[in-house]
């Protein structure tokens, strides 16, 4: 195996990032939190863009689109899934801002996001994705080998990153 593959992992984003980054969690790169600027200049070197009804970022307003508190891991998710669908346009309309459901496995908590409803991205998650049930208020689940849950709740993609 060839160590240089191109792929920028946890570690080498921390160091890129300066370290750190971490406001708790559990110890390893899925549990560490990131900050709004860390954050957004992971998914932006990745090619994702963001948007909100606010064009704001400000986790207490529901109406922007926050990243701060993300778990590293869903970014890391984010990160692989732009990679897996190629060219087609991933862009994020939810994060932890307020307003969302909330749970142990939260957008608050930094477990979700949500994509734009995008027909590439659609057919990638049915094509490669196996149908898990139906959630509770309707949304069709798709469940990656990782564990990932997508559920489309019609406009849009509801991702929870669960590694």
């Amino acid at each position: 195996m060839n160590p240089v593959d191109g792929v920028v992992g946890p570690a080498t984003w921390g160091a890129l990032l300066g370290g750190g980054g971490s406001t708790g969690g559990s110890g390893g790169s899925g549990g560490d939190t990131l900050s709004q600027s860390q954050a957004a200049s992971m998914l932006s070197a990745a090619g994702i863009t963001w948007s909100s009804s606010g064009n704001c970022s400000d986790r207490t307003n529901s109406s922007c689109t926050s990243f701060d508190g993300l778990r590293r891991a869903s970014v890391d998710g984010a990160v692989n899934l732009k990679h897996a669908v190629g060219s087609c346009p991933l862009n994020i309309t939810g994060g932890t801002e307020t307003g969302h459901a909330g749970g142990t496995y939260s957008h608050g908590n930094g477990y979700k996001l949500d994509f734009g409803m995008m027909s590439c991205l659609t057919n990638y998650i049915h094509g490669t994705f196996t149908h898990s049930g139906t959630r509770g208020d309707g949304a069709d689940l798709w469940t990656a080998p990782s564990g990932n849950i997508y559920a489309n709740e019609g406009s849009h993609w509801d991702v929870t990153f669960m590694n």
